[in-house]
């Protein structure tokens, strides 16, 4: 374009008339070529400030719940929570803002000069130190013309904590600096040292594997920040509660474009489980708690490559996995068969998009029956479908290590003769009984859901219950127990970040500590284009 402006008007006269119009429409395809980009600059930048926007306004009101009256109506463990749920969002925010206005190491080296630094207490000299020695690769002088050997002229130092279970230990990082005496002499300073290395704690003193102990702790131990803080104190080292809780606030930021990558993977299987439990929630404007829920997403049952997705959510409308599944925004909707229980909600997201498959759950037609025996002493109805039921169960499991097609055919010649018996005793027990009896409802449970419930006879990839979900789901119930309630709606999806990637992790045969140490260590240098090599199923530990 620059050299079509160029051109003079001695230039155009030479030119004849096809060669002015065809320039012409060569300056007008590049004028719209450039509007083009302008107007898509414009968009991103628009998007841009409408996030920044939104993060300055839940920074805005962070600030005022944190220094608000309605605080004060809380009790103790809740102001506990409270003030260290506000250090990891808090710390979680800033992350995202600073990721999104762009701000360089430079710019945040100016600032931190700038800013009063709180004084940090020197790390104890009791701690083993692993020294790190970084020397630059080329030590001759690379001023021009001269190519003589630099001398060591010093160093500087830099310490990060860091951790293994149960022993604390310090990761010396020693930078030499070299100078040419060559030039020193003619009056030129020349300097050469190798660059700081990234952290996932940008100038602070964590390594990575004390950044994944204290998310393992939290996430997966369930252990609270005041009791790790008194863990550590332990062994001599302070790590203020709300230290640990900024930690993890930032940890979850930068894990946040790798979870998204896993839940795009778990979302390419056909055949999918979904559960959802509830998880109390901190309100800090009414200074009370809130029901708030924990929705899963898992691989098929037999899907060699495992993998689980948590999603927090405010309710437990269809609206969450409506949206989670996509199909009512941009994302392609997901299809394929999915295992559920007999909630409402996924009757309506499973009619939302053509290609969804509902597959019922054999484990909760089993516990009406339970139920039954537990809550009606003797029923000779509960005793005899849990009889056949659990003939059918010891089927599955020879069934178990087959592959799909020969279970498939295994289910046709063996395990439908049992299906078709089960179904006609239901049918003939629901007469025998009146409605509205306790037993008519645990028999109407399975004969309303039966289309659901004998989809695996259809299909040797799906499962006859959804047990190995409700498997996945009991991490929070005890989480629930030892922390009583989520401290916010940001921190609910922090910790559904973390326990997603770690318990898939697991899922996979990894150390969910060795996964996540790891990973937080390479993602400061790893590419975004290459992001999927750090999920937990791809996930091979740096050599």
């Amino acid at each position: 374009m620059s050299q079509l402006l160029e051109l003079t008007d001695d230039d155009l006269k030479g030119l004849g008339p096809e060669a002015v119009t065809a320039l012409a429409q060569q300056m007008l395809q590049r004028l719209r070529e450039q509007e083009l980009h302008i107007a898509q600059r414009d968009q991103a930048l628009k998007l841009k400030d409408a996030k920044i926007e939104k993060i300055t306004f839940e920074l805005a009101r962070l600030k005022r719940w944190k220094f608000g009256a309605s605080a004060e109506a809380m009790s103790a463990e809740q102001r506990r929570l409270f003030e260290e749920t506000c250090a990891e969002d808090e710390a979680d925010l800033q992350e995202q803002l600073r990721q999104l206005q762009g701000e360089g190491k430079a710019d945040t080296d100016t600032q931190n000069k700038s800013k009063r630094k709180p004084r940090r207490e020197k790390l104890p000299d009791h701690l083993r130190r692993v020294e790190h020695r970084h020397e630059p690769a080329q030590t001759t002088c690379p001023t021009p013309g001269c190519g003589s050997a630099m001398q060591r002229v010093g160093e500087d130092v830099s310490e990060r904590l860091d951790v293994v279970p149960a022993e604390f230990f310090v990761h010396r990082h020693i930078y030499g600096k070299w100078a040419c005496r060559c030039c020193q002499r003619k009056g030129v300073d020349r300097l050469v040292q190798e660059p700081v290395e990234p952290s996932i704690i940008d100038g602070g003193i964590p390594a990575s594997g004390l950044v994944a102990h204290t998310l393992i702790s939290r996430f997966v131990d369930h252990l609270p920040y005041y009791r790790q803080e008194a863990i550590n104190a332990r062994s001599g080292v302070h790590t203020p509660r709300s230290t640990l809780a900024q930690w993890s606030g930032q940890a979850g930021a930068a894990l946040h474009p790798l979870f998204e990558a896993h839940r795009r993977f778990v979302l390419e299987c056909a055949h999918l489980h979904v559960d959802e439990t509830p998880v109390s929630m901190l309100d800090p404007g009414a200074g009370k708690t809130r029901r708030a829920y924990v929705w899963g997403y898992a691989r098929g049952a037999f899907d060699p490559t495992p993998g689980v997705v948590y999603d927090f959510c405010l309710g437990r409308g269809a609206q969450y996995p409506l949206a989670f599944l996509g199909g009512c925004d941009e994302r392609p909707p997901w299809t394929g068969t999915l295992t559920r229980d007999e909630y409402a909600v996924y009757d309506s997201v499973v009619r939302a998009v053509p290609g969804r498959i509902a597959a019922g759950c054999l484990a909760h037609a089993r516990r009406k029956y339970d139920q039954l025996l537990r809550d009606g002493g003797k029923s000779a109805v509960a005793a005899e479908a849990i009889a056949r039921i659990a003939a059918i169960y010891r089927l599955e499991r020879e069934l178990a290590t087959l592959g799909a097609q020969e279970r498939h055919a295994e289910r046709q010649s063996r395990a439908r003769r049992l299906w078709d018996q089960l179904h006609e005793w239901l049918i003939l027990e629901r007469r025998r009984v009146p409605d509205g009896s306790a037993t008519a409802r645990a028999l109407d449970y399975s004969l309303n859901s039966w289309s659901a419930l004998v989809r695996n006879l259809e299909d040797g990839n799906v499962n006859v219950d959804n047990n190995s979900l409700e498997n996945l789901m009991r991490p929070w119930a005890m989480g629930r127990r030892a922390w009583l309630f989520a401290g916010s709606e940001l921190a609910g999806k922090r910790a559904a970040v973390v326990m997603s990637l770690v318990h898939s992790a697991r899922l996979n045969g990894h150390d969910p500590y060795a996964y996540l140490r790891d990973v937080l260590e390479r993602l400061p240098t790893h590419l975004n284009s290459r992001i999927d090599e750090l999920l937990p199923h791809r996930w091979q530990p740096a050599a």
